[in-house]
C-alpha cells in the first residue's frame, strides 16, 4: 500500500474500515486507556492486515459519560488520548501507508459540560442559549412532572429538570441519551451552523471520511408530541423526519466541494428500507451501517434474505452496500454464532446464555469469508481479526457503560466488547499497555486470551490474524471484489453460493458437508481460500471457501 494519492476515485464504495474504539486499542502512556500515541504505534499491524481505512470512535474533549459521545468540544482532542497535534501526526502517517481516516461526529446530543450548554443553564428560561437544545416547562402543578412521556433510548425518562440561577426547581431538558448528553436543537440556524464548521474542521486537517452517529434522530417534532411507543405514530416525533435530509445534502455539499473526495457515511438504524434508502440518494450519504445484516441469524434463509434486500435497495439509489459483523455497541459475533440463538437484539437479553466457542470461532471464520465476498464495502471491528469473544463477567463495580447503571443491571450494556484488545505477552495487559503501565486497564481482560495476542497468532497459519491477513490480502487482489456485479448460484438447501466475476463464494450452514464443485458446473477450478480444513473434496459444516472456475 502506497500514500493516500490525491484522486476522485470512490473509494468508500469497496473499501475495508476498520474500526477503532480508542481507549481500548492501544495505551501508550500507562493509564490504562489507549491513546492516540498507541494507536500511532500500532499502524504497522492495520497496513499488514490489509484495511483500506479507519474510522475512529469519538476521540473529541469530553467527560467521558459515554465513553466520549458526550462531546465538549468538538475541536479539540481529550487529554486522555492526546492532542489535536497528535491527532494531525497520526492522520498523516496514516496517509502514508494508503490508510484513510474517518472520524465520528455526534450531532443529536452534546455534553452538558459543553459551553453552549452551560451558559443555557445558567441564563435561565427565555435566554437565547436555551433555544440551542430543548427546554421546556414541566407538567403538574409546579412543574414537577417532565413535560412529557418521552423515554431515554439507555433507560428512564429522556427528561432531567434543572435549577434556576437562583437554585428553585426550574425547566427539563430533553436528552434521547444520557442526562449528560442534551440534546440540540436542529432547528436553530447557529447548531447547523456549527457542525457545517466542524465538518470543514476534521476535512482540512486531512479527515476522509465523517460517521455520523445516530444520524436519523436530529429533527424534532416542534410540539414535542407524546406517543405510544408500541404504536407510534407516522411521522415519528423525533425519529426519521423528513427535515433531517436538508441538514444532510448541505453536508453533501460540503464533502464535495473538496478536491480529494470526502465521505459522509450513516448510522441510520430503520425498519423500512425506502426510507433508510433516502439518506443515500446522491446527494446525501455516501453510505450508511448495515444494520440488518449485522443482526442476522446464522442461516442460510435469512442471510439471502438480508443479502437480497440490502442490494435492492441500495441499487434504488445507486448506493454501495456495507457489511458488518460487529462493533462497540453490540455482542461480539464470535460469541453471538456460538448460541442457539445466533442473532442480535438491542436490548442483550442474550448475554450469559450458554455459548459453544468453538463453533462460534468455527462460524466466525466462514463469515469472514462471506463478508468480504458480498459487493461493496465492509468494517472490521478492532479485535475481531484475533477472534475475541464477548466478555460477560466483568464485576458489575468496574462496568462503565451508562446502559448498564440506568436499567439497574437489567441490561448488562456494551462494556463486553470493548475490552482492550491484547498484543503480546503471558498475562494481562497482555502488552495493551506498556511494562511499567501505572494503571490497570480500563476494563479487566480476561487471562484467556494469552492465546488471542497478536503475537501469539502472527505465523499461525490456523490462527484467526493470519486468515484475516490472508483473505483481505486475496481481497485486494481480486479484481471481482468490492464493489460490482452478484449473482446467485444455484444450491444445496442451506448453502449460500454467488459469483462475483471470476470467483464464487460458497457457505455451508448446513449440518452436513456438501462439494462446492456440486453447486455449479463451471466451479472446477482452484480453491482460492477456505475458512478452514476441507474434507477431501467437501465443504464441512459453517465452513466457507473462495473458488476460481477452470
Amino acid at each position: 500500500m502506497g500514500p493516500i494519492e490525491p484522486s476522485t476515485d470512490p473509494w468508500w464504495r469497496s473499501a475495508v474500515i476498520y474500526q477503532i474504539y480508542p481507549r481500548s486499542f492501544a495505551d501508550s502512556n500507562g493509564d490504562g486507556v489507549g491513546d492516540l500515541g498507541g494507536v500511532r504505534a500500532h499502524l504497522d499491524h492495520l497496513a499488514d492486515l490489509g484495511i483500506d481505512a479507519v474510522w475512529f470512535n469519538p476521540w473529541y474533549a469530553s467527560p467521558q459519560a459515554d465513553a466520549g459521545y458526550d462531546v465538549a468540544d468538538y475541536r479539540a482532542i481529550d487529554p486522555v488520548f492526546g492532542t489535536l497535534a497528535e491527532a494531525e501526526e497520526l492522520i498523516a502517517d496514516a496517509h502514508a501507508r494508503g490508510i484513510r481516516i474517518i472520524v465520528d461526529v455526534v450531532p443529536n446530543h452534546c455534553s452538558d459540560a459543553h459551553p453552549w450548554f452551560r451558559e443555557a443553564v445558567a441564563t435561565g428560561p427565555g435566554s437565547a442559549a436555551r433555544e440551542l437544545f430543548w427546554f421546556r416547562p414541566g407538567r403538574g402543578e409546579h412543574g414537577e412532572l417532565p413535560p412529557n412521556g418521552w423515554q431515554s433510548i439507555f433507560g428512564g425518562p429522556a427528561w432531567t429538570r434543572t435549577n434556576n440561577p437562583d437554585g428553585t426547581p426550574g425547566e427539563w431538558y430533553l436528552h434521547l441519551f444520557a442526562a449528560e448528553q442534551p440534546d440540540l436543537n436542529w432547528d436553530n440556524p447557529k447548531v447547523r451552523e456549527e457542525f457545517e464548521s466542524v465538518l470543514r474542521f476534521w476535512f482540512d486537517r486531512g479527515a476522509d471520511g465523517v460517521r455520523v452517529d445516530s444520524a436519523a434522530l436530529l429533527v424534532k417534532d416542534r410540539d414535542l408530541v407524546d406517543f405510544d411507543p408500541d404504536e407510534p405514530p407516522v411521522p415519528h416525533p423525533y425519529t426519521d423526519r423528513d427535515a433531517v435530509h436538508e441538514i444532510y445534502r448541505s453536508w453533501r455539499a460540503i464533502a464535495d466541494g473538496y478536491p480529494r473526495p470526502r465521505a459522509l457515511i450513516g448510522e441510520v438504524w430503520l425498519p423500512d428500507p425506502d426510507r433508510f434508502a433516502a439518506y443515500l440518494r446522491p446527494d446525501e450519504f455516501h453510505a450508511a451501517f448495515n444494520f440488518a445484516f449485522l443482526g442476522c441469524p446464522w442461516d442460510a434463509t435469512a442471510l439471502r434474505r438480508v443479502v437480497d434486500e440490502t442490494l435492492a435497495m441500495h441499487a434504488k439509489v445507486g448506493a454501495a452496500a456495507s457489511w458488518v459483523l460487529s462493533n462497540h455497541d453490540v455482542p461480539r459475533h464470535v460469541t453471538r454464532y456460538g448460541r442457539a440463538d445466533t442473532s442480535f437484539s438491542l436490548d442483550h437479553r442474550q448475554l450469559g446464555t450458554r455459548t459453544d466457542r468453538a463453533l462460534g470461532r468455527r462460524r466466525a471464520r466462514a463469515a469472514l469469508l462471506l463478508n468480504l465476498a458480498l459487493p461493496g464495502s465492509v468494517y472490521l471491528y478492532q479485535g475481531e481479526e484475533l477472534g475475541l469473544e464477548e466478555v460477560e463477567d466483568i464485576p458489575d463495580a468496574l462496568r462503565q457503560d451508562p446502559m448498564f447503571r440506568r436499567t439497574d443491571g437489567r441490561n448488562l450494556g456494551r462494556d463486553g466488547c470493548r475490552v482492550p484488545i491484547p498484543w503480546s505477552g503471558d498475562a494481562p495487559p497482555f502488552g495493551f499497555s506498556p511494562p511499567d503501565a501505572t494503571a490497570a486497564p480500563w476494563l479487566p481482560q480476561p487471562a484467556a486470551w494469552r492465546d488471542r495476542t497478536v503475537a501469539a497468532q502472527t505465523g499461525q497459519p490456523d490462527s484467526m490474524l493470519e486468515l484475516y491477513r490472508r483473505a483481505l490480502a486475496c481481497r485486494r487482489r481480486q479484481p471481482d471484489l468490492g464493489d460490482g456485479p452478484f449473482a446467485w448460484l444455484s444450491a444445496p438447501e442451506s448453502v449460500l453460493a454467488f459469483g462475483r466475476g471470476r470467483i464464487a463464494c460458497v457457505v455451508n450452514l448446513s449440518q452436513r458437508p456438501v462439494d462446492p464443485r456440486a453447486v455449479e458446473p463451471r466451479l472446477t477450478g482452484a480453491v482460492v481460500l477456505a475458512s478452514g480444513p476441507l474434507d477431501g473434496d467437501r465443504l464441512p459444516p459453517d465452513t466457507a471457501v473462495w473458488m476460481l472456475p477452470d
